[in-house]
């Protein structure tokens, strides 16, 4: 008896720790389909999309439409969060998760077979939105359940590192779309990309997702879901976004402020700074697509090590001191675009998007799922991240773009806009009671 039940304990302890790490491979594989889909589009649109699809309306409002749909597939996030939320906390985490990878890669193929305005006239910039859609709709259902299955499998001291895959998966989704998009620039003139290269990465995106698959059917179902809620769900909740809602109204409001240092950061160095050194500094966009490289390959690694940190020295600390980074790297960042001095517009990029941006989002998938109970914390987690998302983060680079122009191209509302978000996270974090889990 005293022999067998350390060997069992051991077995446990072992099986509990391979579904650990597959939850957490499978959470980040899933990450890198959606965010190299979404990505993606948001990297064409500042480059491609203004001419294909919105030609007839003049270069700064095609810019301003192509942006403009960009935010679309923020604006069905939300959706995709209450949907696949819901049956998430009903079904399980697994079963949405196989969904979303799928919807999300087959729509990014097939914005990579559209026809442009010239061949379908305005149906072209239609079924562009419609897929936009698609893709927002799918992404609102992924981070969610991505986050639960790494968190709720993790080592309970362990959280922030084993869940942050899948703001990795980020990392290398921008290294793969920036990457592929700046190869293709690079291997052809100008016409032939904006005529058909720039499809290529598009319809790459269908070997990730049958990669993806491949990872996430070996997958098992969270094991707290399974303790909580039931193997088939027969303890679920009926209404998991209203009992989220009822029980922690509050919780939507603080992952909202919560973000916004983290979207506002990466947006404006990943999309409006690339399409506001190109139109009105006329710099060349390889030079920005490099630094989106840069920035999304460091990440690879800064994003763990920030969670690791995070894991022993506390949530809070690490996310107020990565906030804190942002609002006072905002002025030197465009004031280094301004003089077009790229050493320094490198050093701040890296300040925004790999010191500010992952030290904000290392520690977000248990500070926001554990606001939660288990059995509505799919739909609670997962709504309340999306909405921020389209808050604050869909349409920053329009809102950028739009701030400028409004000030005859000066940057200084940018800097402005960035710079009070960051600082709205940070005293948001600041007054957060430690049970709230963020220590």
């Amino acid at each position: 008896m005293s022999t067998t039940r350390p060997q069992a304990s051991a077995a446990t302890h072992r099986n509990a720790r391979s579904q650990a790490r597959k939850a957490a491979l499978g959470s980040f594989i899933g990450a890198v389909v959606d965010w190299y889909d979404f990505l993606l589009y948001g990297i064409v649109a500042a480059l491609v999309f203004n001419a294909e699809f919105f030609p007839n309306v003049g270069p700064a409002m095609g810019t301003l439409a192509a942006f403009a749909t960009f935010g679309v597939g923020f604006l069905f996030r939300p959706l995709g969060g209450f949907v696949f939320g819901h049956y998430g906390d009903r079904l399980g985490r697994k079963r949405m998760l196989v969904l979303t990878v799928m919807m999300m890669g087959l729509s990014t193929a097939a914005i990579g077979l559209l026809p442009s305005f010239a061949t379908i006239g305005w149906l072209a910039p239609v079924l562009l939105v419609t897929l936009r859609a698609i893709q927002g709709f799918a992404v609102g259902g992924e981070w969610g359940g991505a986050a639960l299955m790494a968190v709720e499998s993790a080592p309970e001291k362990k959280k922030a590192f084993y869940s942050s895959g899948v703001q990795v998966g980020y990392g290398v989704g921008l290294v793969l779309s920036t990457g592929l998009i700046a190869l293709i620039s690079r291997s052809m003139d100008n016409a032939a990309f904006l005529s058909w290269g720039w499809r290529l990465p598009f319809l790459f995106s269908v070997v990730l997702v049958l990669i993806a698959l491949w990872i996430r059917s070996s997958m098992e179902e969270s094991q707290e879901f399974v303790e909580k809620v039931g193997k088939h769900g027969e303890h679920r909740v009926r209404l998991p976004i209203v009992e989220a809602l009822l029980r922690h109204p509050k919780a939507f409001l603080l992952i909202i402020a919560l973000r916004l240092a983290e979207l506002f950061t990466m947006y404006i160095v990943t999309a409006f700074a690339l399409s506001y050194s190109t139109t009105n500094l006329h710099m060349p966009r390889e030079f920005f697509l490099t630094i989106g490289l840069v920035v999304g390959a460091i990440s690879c690694v800064t994003i763990p090590c920030f969670a690791w940190l995070a894991d022993r020295f506390g949530r809070r600390r690490v996310y107020i001191i990565g906030a804190l980074v942002g609002m006072f790297s905002a002025v030197p960042f465009f004031v280094a675009l301004e003089a077009r001095a790229t050493v320094w517009i490198v050093i701040f990029a890296v300040m925004l998007a790999n010191i500010a941006h992952d030290m904000v989002v290392s520690v977000q998938q248990p500070m926001f799922t554990e606001l939660f109970g288990t059995e509505y914390r799919y739909s609670g987690a997962g709504v309340g991240y999306q909405v921020a998302s389209v808050v604050g983060g869909g349409f920053t680079p329009f809102i950028a773009v739009a701030l400028v122009s409004f000030a005859g191209g000066s940057w200084h509302p940018v800097a402005a806009y960035l710079a009070i978000g960051c600082l709205i996270s940070v005293l948001v974090a600041a007054r957060m009671k430690s049970g709230r889990k963020l220590d």
